[in-house]
């Protein structure tokens, strides 16, 4: 397993714990001491957590918006956060292809959702991806990260 792999879904364990307790505290703490974790791996998880709190409200009128009807507090935890991490990925990680990126999603979805998890969480980041404006350099090429076709 990768280790981007693993941050993800050390990331989902903690938003799914956030969404639960609504701040960080012991928790998170006793979290790190049972998921020993390289230091890449959990740098890149925070980074992760870090930045879906800071947009969340952005991201969960996004994903809204994309989720015909569905109410992001009224889908399973797991789901929602999920799609929240994906959707952070594809607006604010541009060094992360759009692909690996929805491919990530549904792995994630295969191994903590249930068995209808992949395809929800598929469908809505499909329609984020196709639909939403400030996709557009990553929908020209999704195998390439924005960095690599903006010249650098």
């Amino acid at each position: 397993m990768g280790s981007r792999h693993q941050s993800r879904e050390r990331a989902l364990q903690i938003l799914f714990q956030y969404d639960i307790h609504g701040k960080p505290g012991v928790w998170l703490d006793e979290f790190w001491n049972e998921c020993k974790a390289a230091d890449d791996v959990k740098a890149f998880a925070e980074r992760l957590v870090q930045g879906v709190l800071e947009h969340k409200s952005e991201l969960d009128a996004l994903i809204g918006r994309y989720a015909t009807n569905w109410k992001v507090s009224r889908m399973q935890i797991v789901d929602r956060n999920i799609l929240r991490l994906g959707t952070y990925e594809l607006l604010w990680l541009d060094d992360v292809p759009a692909k690996v990126t929805v491919n990530e999603a549904i792995e994630l979805a295969k191994d903590f959702g249930d068995e209808e998890a992949a395809k929800f969480v598929n469908g809505i980041l499909d329609k984020v991806l196709t639909a939403e404006p400030r996709l557009t350099e990553k929908r020209a090429d999704p195998d390439k990260p924005v960095w690599r076709r903006a010249g650098a």
